[in-house]
């Protein structure tokens, strides 16, 4: 098995509040996160698929194919967009960056095979890097 790793950048703003959750709860839990006009990132992002090396072509996936995938269900979605209001997702949910991994998760796994047909490159998984020291993951536990 080979592992090809492709990254991405978008910037998104969001708001860490937690309607459930008492507005001073909400300060001590988020801290400046929870600033009442929110704020942004530049999101590093890594898709890693694997697979077995392609006999004619040498390659696992077309990158091309994935650079596209990611495009249009991912950073179409995500870019330049305030999370809180402008991404169905993140109505109900507290946009961290944890739930933004595992909602761009969703969305490839949702979308992979009608880029991907067949059992191979298969998502291994989604890694997010909203500042150089937070960097969050979501393994892809695929069965076939």
């Amino acid at each position: 098995m080979t592992r090809v790793a492709r990254r991405y950048r978008f910037s998104a703003s969001h708001r860490l509040d937690a309607p459930r959750l008492a507005p001073e709860e909400n300060r001590r839990l988020y801290g400046k996160c929870n600033n009442p006009h929110g704020h942004g990132h530049n999101y590093e992002l890594w898709i890693t698929a694997r697979g077995p090396l392609d006999a004619r072509t040498g390659r696992v996936l077309d990158a091309r194919t994935l650079d596209a995938l990611v495009h249009r269900h991912v950073l179409e979605a995500l870019d330049h967009r305030n999370l809180n209001r402008q991404v169905d997702a993140f109505r109900a949910a507290v946009p961290t960056s944890e739930n933004v991994a595992l909602e761009i998760s969703r969305r490839l796994r949702e979308n992979w095979r009608q880029a991907f047909p067949g059992e191979w490159p298969r998502l291994e998984n989604i890694q997010i890097a909203e500042t150089p020291r937070n960097i969050f993951e979501v393994s892809i536990n695929e069965t076939h």
